[in-house]
């Protein structure tokens, strides 16, 4: 049995609502992760769109027309995804401030009123389907 296993589910004193309390922020948390990953996939596809994009550029080049590779190359390629920022400053600016303040406080508040244990809604929930409650 791990650790984990061995602690109580539920600290001493904790009510139904505010396990459905704490539930909540996890799974808000979890719905921020996710969008993380998004910014990934954006962050990667814009690169990958880049590199097409450098590629077009060359083609059009060798084909002879060399003002439309001029036109992508000056108006499109390496063109900030907003304002002075590239998609990895905008992970870097998601990251460093809402997602890290994100876990921050959804730290604190599982610490101030669960002791720091993780997942109770869910485990409980794991417990009653084992035992046949539905």
């Amino acid at each position: 049995m791990s650790e984990t296993d061995a602690r109580p589910s539920r600290p001493a004193g904790l009510d139904d609502a505010t396990v459905e309390a704490l539930g909540k922020l996890s799974e808000a948390l979890e719905t921020a992760e996710r969008a993380r990953g998004h910014l990934y996939a954006f962050h990667q596809l814009t690169g990958r769109a880049h590199n097409m994009l450098a590629e077009a550029v060359r083609m059009l080049r060798e084909a002879g027309h060399e003002g439309e590779a001029d036109v992508v190359r000056t108006d499109l390629l390496g063109k900030d995804v907003l304002p002075g920022r590239w998609t990895y400053q905008v992970i870097e600016e998601y990251d460093d401030g809402y997602r890290r303040t994100f876990l921050e406080v959804e730290e604190l508040v599982r610490m101030r009123l669960a002791g720091g244990r993780r997942h109770i809604f869910e485990s409980e929930m794991k417990e009653r389907f084992q035992d046949g409650q539905v």
